[in-house]
This record gives C-alpha cells, structure tokens and sequence, in this order.
C-alpha cells in the first residue's frame, strides 16, 4: 500500500486546486456578467424608434452624426413620430434660413418651432426671468429691437431695468471671452432671427430632450453655481439635497407632468419648487411664479402680485410641512431679506459721500473699490438670501454675511481715507463699527447690543496681538464663533 500513497497525494492536491481556481473564476466570471448587464434589467431596455427608420434625414445622419440619431432614437418625440424636418426645415425665406441638401432648415430650431406643439409652455417662458430678462440682463436694450423692447416691458422682471453693471462687464471681457463665459447662460433668453426668444435647449438637452434630465437639479447645475448664484452648492448641502443626493435614485423621474406627488418625489427638487405641477399648483414654464422677492436685485423688492406667488409656492412645501411651519419660515426668511437690504444700503451709503466729491472715477470697474462695493450684493448679499430661502447656513453665513460684513468695513477704511486725504470731513457713516443691520420697523440696536460689538473688536484686536482672551491665548477658533 505504501507505493500507492503518492499518487493519493497528487490526486488530492489536483482536486485541491481544482477548486481554489473554481472559487476564484466562477465569481469572477459572475462579476464580469454583472458589469456588462448592469442597469440593464427585464422592462428596462431602451426602445430605439428609429431602428426601422427609411427617413432620408435618419438615413443620411446615421452616417455623418451618429450620435444625434442615437440620442434621438430614444425620445418621446421620436415615440410621438415627430420628424426632423417637422423642427428643421422652413421656407426658403424664413429668417436665418440655410440651404441643405435641398431644402431650407434652421440648424437651431426656435422657441416659434417649440410653440408650434407647446404654445402655453412658450408663452410662459416668454413672460419669465429665463426669458429677454436673462438677455437683457447680459447686454442691454440698446440693440434689441423695437418690437421685443415692447415684449421685455410687458414682463413683470423687467420693472427693476437691466442692471447696468452688469452689461458694462461684459463690454469689459469682450467677445472672446464672453462667448464661453456670460453667454453660456444668459442666452437662454436671446432672440433668434425669427424674432421668437429663447433657447429651450439650454434646459431640454437635445437630441434625447429626456424628462428625467430636465427634472434632475444637475440640469440646473449649469448656470446655477459660483459665488453670484450658488443655488447648487446651496442645495447639495440643504436637507432637501441631501434627501435628493441620498435616494434620488429611487424617484419617478419619468412620471407624468401634473400628476407628481411625495410618492413619486419625497423630497423637492429645483424642477419640484419652481416648475413642477406639485400638491395644489399647476405645471409653469415660468420660473418666477411662485416666488416672492427679486432677490438678485442689489435691493430686493417685493414681486409684482407676491401673494398669489406665495400661494403657489406653499401648496408645495404644504405636501410636507404644516402651516405653523410654513408661516414661521416664511415670516423669518422676509427678516432676513430685509437684514440684507439694510447692509446693501449702508454699503450705498458709505459710497455716496466719495461720488458727492468727485473721489471716485466716473468709469466702473477702474479701481478696486468698485469691484468691493459690486460683490457686496452681487456675491455675498445675493448668496445670504438665497441660502436662507434654500436653507443653506454656511452659505448664509461664512458665504454671505460674513463677506457683506469684510466688504463693509473694507469700504469704511477706504471712504475715510479718501475724504482724509481731500481734507473733507467724514461722516459718521464711515466711523461706525460693523453693527446688526437695522431692519426697517424694528428697533434700532440697544447699548447691550452696541457694547457686545465693543467687546467683540476688542477680542478680535487681541487675538490680532497674540494676548490672552478671558483667560486664555486668543485663538481664531476660540473667537471666529464657528
């Protein structure tokens, strides 16, 4: 028996790793399927609805723009047998018409081609801040003509008038410039040569103008970020984008329009606030009709019928919240706006006195004192309002007040150096410390308060020298208060 023993071994050993390897490559091979099937599960395959397609469009763009069939081949306009040349083609006299193989197309088609199937959705937008506002916003009315001048006047965001700042800097930064930077978003609202306005692309993306995309607040992403207007940044960290962020991907993103509900979408999105049949309010292209404030104004004002807008918009935080809650947020969120305004109105007042005198150039952006002053409520006053309505609190805080707070003080020192150095007196404007701002109707700040400002530029000064605070070594974490 003993001669026997090695082969025992060896077909022990065989067998030994036999099933090693099998353990390795069968739940190998089970990862590789997985991979290649992933997102791929029973009714859930992509319908192409183009695959038997004789189109001479179809045919022709296979070829030279695959990827615009492919994205197309799965919309609901191409389910709906909506063809290309229904979008693109026109007369051979229709404004920015080009010849093509043919025929006569826009390579862009209008918001007039839209309006052809969504005529109330058109007529909303046109009366929205996504439409001439948003244009107008970027260059001003001087080269628009006559008849959209007539069409901007009419739009209830067009009371407050272009900002004029802002159309001077893109004059400033110029065309090569301005083409990958203001343009990319402020064109959502550019008249084409049909003299129809808009770009509805910039939200339905084509070719696919997929409903799960222009719901999702990515789409919004694109020109709602950066210091101005970071509606994205301050969602991602509200409660509502965590919920979002964190179980998004379990929500009807494909339910049909009007009839959304908590059970479709638990939490809010951008699309769910601002355009979304929701609760008790209808479906609207116009993306102020539930809001109550210009907030992107330097001084906020109050909306043109605010309390309609009030309405619709608290139907849909009422498919969550109670009322007590709602009115509460409501009534300490308006504080807050007018908090704002008061600091954006003494920052105005701190520059009056140096344009009175002449101390200032009569050009804008020439010196750094005019870029202080435009980000007071451009950046930081903007960002503190829309964080308290988004609830975002650092960006209320850290991102807003505290920079309106620098800029103000920053603007101080300037202001008194200036009429210093002109040998004209300083107003008591530019001496005072940074205090809370003076909401209007409300008591002006008591002496406790004066003094807790007292004692905290006292801190600030120490921590400055190294000294010790109450006791111990002055720290910026010990004093910066968060």
């Amino acid at each position: 028996m003993t001669p026997n023993r090695p082969s025992g071994l060896l077909r022990s050993a065989r067998v030994l790793i036999i099933g090693l390897l099998a353990i390795i490559i069968v739940p190998g091979l089970a990862l590789v399927m997985f991979a290649i099937n992933r997102g791929v599960a029973p009714g859930e395959e992509r319908v192409d609805y183009l695959a038997n397609s004789v189109d001479a469009c179809v045919t022709c763009h296979r070829n030279t723009t695959p990827g615009i069939v492919e994205q197309y081949s799965h919309s609901t306009m191409a389910a709906a047998n909506v063809t290309c040349s229904q979008c693109h083609e026109v007369a051979v006299d229709y404004p920015g018409a080009i010849a093509h193989e043919g025929t006569y197309v826009l390579n862009s088609p209008t918001t007039a081609k839209c309006a052809t199937c969504h005529a109330a959705e058109v007529a909303q937008f046109n009366q929205s801040r996504h439409g001439l506002p948003a244009y107008v916003a970027m260059v001003g009315v001087d080269d628009i003509p006559a008849e959209l001048v007539t069409m901007y006047e009419s739009i209830p965001e067009a009371e407050l008038g272009p900002i004029q700042a802002r159309a001077v800097l893109f004059d400033i930064e110029g065309e090569a410039v301005t083409r990958f930077a203001c343009e990319s978003c402020h064109n959502i609202g550019k008249p084409a040569a049909d003299l129809s306005v808009g770009q509805c692309q910039k939200c339905h993306i084509r070719h696919e103008f997929s409903l799960t995309q222009a719901r999702k607040p990515e789409t919004c992403n694109n020109c709602h970020i950066g210091p101005d207007h970071p509606q994205w940044e301050i969602y991602q960290e509200s409660k509502h984008g965590i919920a979002y962020m964190t179980g998004g991907e379990h929500w009807n993103w494909e339910a049909e329009p009007g009839t959304l509900t908590t059970v479709d979408f638990p939490a809010p999105t951008c699309a769910i606030c601002h355009m979304s049949g929701f609760g008790a309010s209808g479906t609207t292209h116009d993306v102020g009709d539930r809001l109550t404030w210009y907030l992107f104004a330097p001084v906020s004002e109050r909306r043109p019928v605010w309390q309609d807008n009030r309405v619709r918009m608290q139907n849909v935080c009422r498919e969550c919240h109670n009322n007590n809650f709602i009115a509460d947020f409501y009534e300490d969120a308006d504080r807050l706006v007018l908090a704002i305004n008061a600091w954006v109105e003494e920052g105005n007042a701190i520059m009056q006195p140096l344009r009175d005198a002449n101390l200032l150039t009569g050009t804008p952006f020439d010196e750094p004192v005019d870029f202080t002053h435009y980000e007071l409520w451009h950046h930081w006053g903007r960002t503190a309002k829309f964080g308290a309505w988004m609830q975002g609190a650092d960006y209320t805080q850290w991102h807003g007040a505290y920079e309106m707070l620098s800029d103000l003080a920053e603007l101080r020192e300037i202001g008194r150096e200036r009429l210093e150095a002109a040998g004209l007196p300083v107003p008591e404007i530019m001496l005072k410390p940074n205090t809370p701002p003076q909401i209007p109707g409300e008591p002006e700040a008591t002496p406790d308060s004066a003094a807790a400002v007292g004692t905290a530029e006292a801190t600030i000064e120490a921590m400055l020298e190294g000294t010790p605070v109450g006791g111990q070594e002055a720290t910026p974490e010990a004093t910066a208060g968060g």
